[in-house]
């Protein structure tokens, strides 16, 4: 399936939203440790793929382990809007929170579950 373009999305404040210019292969949702309890369904793609809009300082990072991924909310109303890669194989990389998106993105790009707690492969 196939959604308007570019795919967009912002946090419930408005302080900080995002452009994806590329339709991602899936909409994902992760088990991980970090994603399961943000409750997010990724988008992901190439850092030039996506600009996100916000005035500087408008998000909170964080980042564990081996510190390959920064996960970013909004410093206002909370909201978890993407994820950069800064380290690693993941350096480059980034993903949008598709949660913030309009009603029926996620449906419509096609919804995979995966199992970033164990296998590190698709459940489905």
């Amino acid at each position: 399936m196939s959604v308007e373009l570019p795919i967009t999305g912002t946090c419930h404040c408005g302080a900080v939203s995002y452009e994806m210019k590329t339709q991602p292969k899936y909409a994902v949702e992760c088990n991980c440790s970090i994603c399961r309890r943000l409750g997010t369904v990724w988008g992901h793609g190439e850092a030039g793929e996506i600009e996100i809009k916000s005035a500087p300082e408008a998000t909170l990072s964080y980042s564990w382990g081996d510190k390959e991924l920064a996960f970013h909310s909004c410093r206002t109303c909370g909201c978890t809007t993407h994820w950069e890669g800064i380290d690693g194989e993941a350096r480059g990389r980034m993903a949008v929170n598709l949660r913030l998106a309009e009603p029926g993105t996620i449906e419509a790009i096609g919804h995979r579950h995966f199992d970033g707690a164990d296998t590190w492969t698709f459940l489905d």
